[in-house]
Parts: C-alpha cells; sequence; structure tokens
C-alpha cells in the first residue's frame, strides 16, 4: 500500500498542504535537452563535420536552449498563478454581490454530486459558512483548478537542470574522444531515454519496460531525423 491507513496517518497526512509534483518538469527537460542536444550530434555527423563543432554547438544549445526551456516555464507556470489569482478575485466579488446566486451555485454542484435534501441544504451551509472554503470549492469545482499550484522557480529550475544533465550525455563520447565516437553517443542517449521513460513509469500505470521503450523510440526518432536532414543538406550544400 501507499499510504498507511490508521486514523493517526490519515489525519497527518490531510493536515498538510498538497503535495505539488515537479516529476513533469523533470520529464519534459529530460527528453528535450537529451533529443535537441543528440539531434544536434546526429546533425552534424551526418553532415561529416567535425567533433569540434559537435563540442561547440552541443555546449551552446545546453546553455541557450535549456535556460530558454526554464524561462519559458518558469512564465508558463507563473501564469498558473496569476489566472488563479484573477478567478479568486472575481469569485470572491461575486460573493460579495450576489451572495444568493454563488448560494445556488454550490446547491446544484453538490446536487449533481447526488446530495439531496437536509444533506445537501447542510453542504451548502457549510460550505458558505467560510468565505475561503466557499471560493475554494467554487475554484476547484466551477474552474478545475487544482488547491495547490507549482512554484514557478522550482519548476524552471527543475526543467533546466534535467535539461542540462540529460543533455550532456550524448555529448560525453566526444569530450573523451572515445573509439567509435557516435555510435557510443547512440547507445548512451539511448539508455537516457530509456532511463526517463522507465523512471516516470513509477507514477503510471504503464509498465517500466513499456515507457522505457517508448521514451527511446522518440527520442531516437527525432535524432534519426536530425542525422538524415544534415547528410542530405551535406550533399545539397
Amino acid at each position: 500500500m501507499e499510504h498507511e491507513h490508521s486514523k493517526q496517518a490519515i489525519a497527518a497526512r490531510l493536515s498538510g498542504a498538497p503535495s505539488v509534483s515537479y516529476l513533469r518538469d523533470w520529464v519534459y527537460g529530460g527528453i528535450d535537452g537529451a533529443v535537441t542536444t543528440f539531434a544536434i550530434v546526429a546533425g552534424v555527423v551526418g553532415a561529416e563535420l567535425s567533433s569540434r563543432v559537435v563540442l561547440i554547438l552541443g555546449i551552446a544549445n545546453l546553455v541557450a536552449d535549456g535556460f530558454s526551456m526554464a524561462a519559458s516555464n518558469y512564465s508558463g507556470t507563473k501564469t498558473e498563478h496569476e489566472e488563479q489569482a484573477q478567478l479568486r478575485a472575481i469569485e470572491e466579488r461575486h460573493i460579495a454581490a450576489v451572495p444568493d446566486g454563488e448560494r445556488e451555485e454550490i446547491r446544484q454542484i453538490f446536487r449533481g454530486k447526488g446530495f439531496r435534501g437536509q444533506d445537501l441544504e447542510r453542504a451548502v451551509d457549510v460550505i458558505t459558512a467560510d468565505r475561503d472554503r466557499w471560493v475554494d470549492t467554487m475554484l476547484a469545482e466551477e474552474y478545475g483548478l487544482p488547491k495547490a499550484v507549482r512554484s514557478p522557480l522550482k519548476a524552471a529550475a527543475s526543467t533546466f537542470v534535467s535539461f542540462v544533465l540529460c543533455g550532456a550525455v550524448p555529448l560525453v563520447p566526444f569530450l573523451v574522444e572515445s573509439p567509435a565516437t557516435f555510435q557510443v553517443s547512440i547507445v548512451m542517449t539511448a539508455m537516457v531515454f530509456f532511463l526517463i521513460g522507465s523512471t516516470k513509469s513509477g507514477w503510471s500505470p504503464v509498465s517500466w519496460w513499456r515507457s522505457g521503450a517508448e521514451t527511446m523510440a522518440i527520442g531516437l526518432g527525432a535524432a534519426a531525423l536530425a542525422f538524415l536532414i544534415g547528410h542530405g543538406l551535406k550533399t545539397l550544400v
């Protein structure tokens, strides 16, 4: 079982703030970092350019694209906060201006959940007795907003760190100048894709091997496309 179900354990778990997961930021940054960096590697190798060009373009991508993704994630997550604040202000204004109408909204919401008669009226009274609880209920039920929103800074940092760590893997063979450099880079990058996919399966009903294989196929497919483009441009330019 994922949780204890004694009264004490349940009370302790529910008394704290809702947990927030940054898994999507880690997965998003890791996959994109490995895909874009290996796509550069594959494209440069396909064009038959030097290892130095691979390193220059790859490192530039790690810094610039990683920062760009982190900044975009920061802005997007901050927008979620702003949207929630805006909708909260709207609901608070409506409750102050038309409380009976807002009570009727609560009534209809809980009628849709199966409450009837005195149980329904009691639920409406309990919820509307506290302004914050009233607004929180409207935000969740009317707008579908979560109670907890991810931190923009933590989301951005997770994306950037994951991007750089996973994106650096395809470049390692070129840094150490190993034999069969490109082939080693392919294997290492495939392992990163599989590791990302199999790790995220811990929060998914999909099996670890299937999730890993799916992520690896997506990443290597993007890399193969970049290699073909680089090889094609070499013959044209």
